[in-house]
């Protein structure tokens, strides 16, 4: 049975973003998530999508806007060393702008919202790692600002985690990635913006 989203309650306009016309938001595309304790699955196939998603937005003029995360000296998101740098294949050129977070919501204690305001689109296309964490949380506050968060699938990508078994019940012993990655999607698309399965459904 189809259901009703909030969205669709709230009468929100279902259509997707326009590249030319759009701030894309590339959210923590950093070395971490390809290598070691925190690699993704599927993040090879994301990163590919995002690229050419990226190429695609510098041609059509969009405004492009790099987020990295940064975990502190030592640790896998510490961006003074290469685990945290931003991967090669989609790496900021000049003019670009480059935001440094903190928190999962991109706009937490950064000029994330004055950058987006300045740009002047209403329209935010959002991608990247992690879909059930910073893409999520990052779609929700560019929402809450007033914005029209679209997020792209196929440039998203996420782990599985570990799930703990509850008192009386036997639960899975961990949620997949895929399951993470959808869940996290449905949640963006149940109210906070968009979501289109690639790059080739953006207008």
């Amino acid at each position: 049975m189809a259901r009703t989203t909030l969205r669709q309650l709230n009468g929100f306009d279902p259509t997707p973003a326009r590249l030319g016309q759009s701030t894309l938001v590339m959210v923590d595309f950093q070395n971490t998530y390809t290598q070691g304790v925190m690699e993704l699955d599927g993040w090879r196939q994301a990163i590919d999508a995002a690229a050419d998603l990226l190429a695609r937005a510098r041609k059509a003029g969009a405004t492009v806007i790099h987020i990295v995360n940064d975990g502190g000296v030592g640790t896998p998101y510490d961006i003074r060393a290469e685990i945290g740098q931003i991967h090669p294949q989609v790496a900021p050129i000049e003019g670009e702008d480059i935001v440094v977070k903190t928190a999962p919501n991109a706009l937490i204690g950064t000029k994330l919202a004055d950058l987006l305001q300045g740009a002047g689109h209403d329209d935010v296309i959002i991608i990247g790692f992690m879909t059930h964490m910073c893409v999520l949380f990052t779609a929700e506050g560019v929402f809450l600002q007033g914005k029209k968060p679209t997020v792209v699938a196929e440039a998203c990508a996420t782990r599985s985690l570990p799930c703990t078994t509850m008192q009386g019940q036997n639960l899975p012993a961990e949620v997949t990635s895929g399951q993470l990655h959808n869940s996290a999607l449905a949640t963006i698309a149940d109210l906070y913006g968009v979501v289109v399965p690639t790059a080739d459904d953006l207008r």
